[in-house]
C-alpha cells in the first residue's frame, strides 16, 4: 500500500498550523486526527510495552522513553540494555509513540511515556516466567515524578493457558492498569471458527483483531467470542532497527492501535471528568469509540476502532436504545463484571480448598455468561 506525505491542517496552536511529519494511511483510517485538534496527544500517561526491547536511539523515539528493562539473556542480561536486536519491539513503539518532530511519521499518542520491558530476545523468545516478572515490575513501577504505569502492551502470546500468567494480568487489571494484548496470528478467515493464544484468551484484557486495508477482518487474524476490538494490522509502516522504517503484518500490528487510541481518551476523559479513569471506565469509553459492523456471512457484530466518534459525558447516562433498555448502564455493569471476574478468580487461586474451587468455578462461568449476556445487549445489531 502506497503511503503518501501528508500536510494536515490542524486548529490547534500545538501543531503550529502544519503537521510535517508522515501520517501513515492506518493512523489517519481510525481518526485519530479527531484527538490531536482537541489537543490530546498522550502526554502524562505511561504505556509500558512489553516485547523485544526498543531500538533507543531512534529520533522518532528516543525522547519517549521514560524507563527500561531487560528481563532476557541478551547483552549478557544486563538490565539496563534493553536495545532491541529483532525489531518486533520498536516496530510496536513507533505505532503508539512516534514523536511529532518532523522526522519520520507520527505515532498515534506522540507525547505518551515509554517504560520499554524487554521481555523477548533477539530471536523473539522469552519465558512465562520472564512475562510475569515484568507485568510486576509495571505493576510496582514509579516513575521519576511518581509516574505510575497506565496500559500494558503486549503483541505476544502463547499457545496455551497459564495460571501463573493469569494471575498476573488479574493483578495488572484490578490496579486499574488496561491490558492490551494482540489476539494472534492462526486464524483461518472463517469467523465461525475460534483460535485462541494467550493471554489474548484471557476475559480480563482488551483482545485486538487485525483489519486488512478495506477495513475488512484480515484472513489471518484470530477470532474468538474474546476478541473486543480490531484495528489495522496490514502493511503497518512504524520505526524499526534497520533502515529506520519498515512495513509489517500482523495482529502485533493492530495491537499498538488500541494502546495508542486509549492513552488519548485517559487523556480526554481525565480532563473532562477530573479524575483518572478506572480500567473498566476506560473500557466503556474505548467500546463508545468503535464502528460495529455485522459480518452477515457469519451472523457476527464486531468492533472497529474508530476515534474519530464524538462522545460527550452525557451520552453515557442518557443514551437509550430503541426497547429502552439503558446501553450505557448495561456497558458499565459489562464492565464491572469484567472486572469482578478477576478479583473473583484471584480470590479463588489464593484462598480455596480444592472443593471450593470446584463451587467457585461454577460461579464465575455463570458470571462470564451473564458479562457476555450484557455485552450483546449493548450490540446494535
Amino acid at each position: 500500500m502506497k503511503k503518501t506525505q501528508i500536510k494536515l491542517i490542524v486548529s490547534n496552536p500545538y501543531f503550529d498550523g502544519i503537521l510535517k511529519d508522515e501520517v501513515t494511511n492506518n493512523i489517519i483510517s481510525i481518526g485519530v486526527k479527531h484527538f490531536w485538534e482537541q489537543g490530546y496527544t498522550g502526554r502524562g500517561v505511561v504505556v509500558a510495552i512489553l516485547d523485544t526491547g526498543c531500538n533507543y536511539h531512534h529520533l522518532d523515539l528516543k525522547d519517549r522513553i521514560i524507563g527500561g528493562y531487560n528481563f532476557t539473556n541478551d547483552s549478557a542480561g544486563d538490565a539496563s540494555i534493553f536495545e532491541d536486536f529483532n525489531g518486533h519491539g520498536t516496530h510496536v513503539a513507533g505505532t503508539i509513540a512516534a514523536s511529532l518532530n518532523n522526522v519520520g511519521i507520527v505515532g498515534i499518542a506522540p507525547e505518551v511515556s515509554l517504560l520499554i520491558l524487554k521481555v523477548l530476545d533477539h530471536r523473539g523468545n522469552g519465558t512465562v516466567d520472564t512475562l510475569v516478572k515484568a507485568i510486576d515490575y509495571a505493576i510496582n513501577w514509579t516513575g521519576p515524578n511518581n509516574e505510575r504505569v497506565n496500559i500494558l502492551s503486549l503483541s505476544l502470546g502463547l499457545s496455551s493457558s497459564k495460571e501463573i500468567l493469569h494471575n498476573a494480568i488479574i493483578q495488572a487489571v484490578s490496579n486499574d492498569i488496561a491490558v492490551v494484548v494482540a489476539s494472534g496470528n492462526e486464524g483461518d478467515g472463517d469467523l465461525s471458527t475460534d483460535e485462541y493464544s494467550y493471554p489474548a484468551g484471557y476475559e480480563e484484557v482488551i483482545a485486538v483483531g487485525a483489519t486488512n486495508n478495506n477495513n475488512e477482518v484480515a484472513n489471518f487474524t484470530n477470532t474468538n467470542k474474546e476478541v473486543d476490538i480490531y484495528a489495522p494490522g496490514v502493511d503497518i509502516k512504524s520505526t524499526y532497527i534497520i533502515n529506520d522504517y519498515a512495513d509489517l503484518t500482523g495482529t502485533s500490528m493492530a495491537a499498538p492501535h488500541v494502546t495508542g487510541a486509549l492513552a488519548l481518551l485517559i487523556n480526554k476523559y481525565e480532563n473532562l471528568t477530573k479524575s483518572k479513569p478506572t480500567e473498566s471506565q476506560l473500557f466503556n469509553y474505548l467500546m463508545q469509540h468503535t464502528t460495529k459492523v455485522q459480518i452477515a456471512d457469519y451472523g457476527e457484530v464486531i468492533s472497529i476502532l474508530n476515534l474519530s466518534i464524538d462522545v460527550s459525558i452525557d451520552d453515557y447516562s442518557t443514551e437509550q436504545s430503541d426497547n429502552t433498555l439503558d446501553k450505557s448502564l448495561l456497558m458499565k455493569c459489562f464492565c464491572e463484571a469484567r472486572k469482578s471476574q478477576a478479583f473473583f478468580t484471584q480470590c479463588l487461586n489464593e484462598n480455596s480448598t480444592e472443593n471450593e474451587r470446584k463451587f467457585l468455578i461454577s460461579l464465575i462461568q455463570e458470571s462470564a455468561t451473564t458479562a457476555m449476556h450484557i455485552k450483546k445487549l449493548c450490540q446494535p445489531f
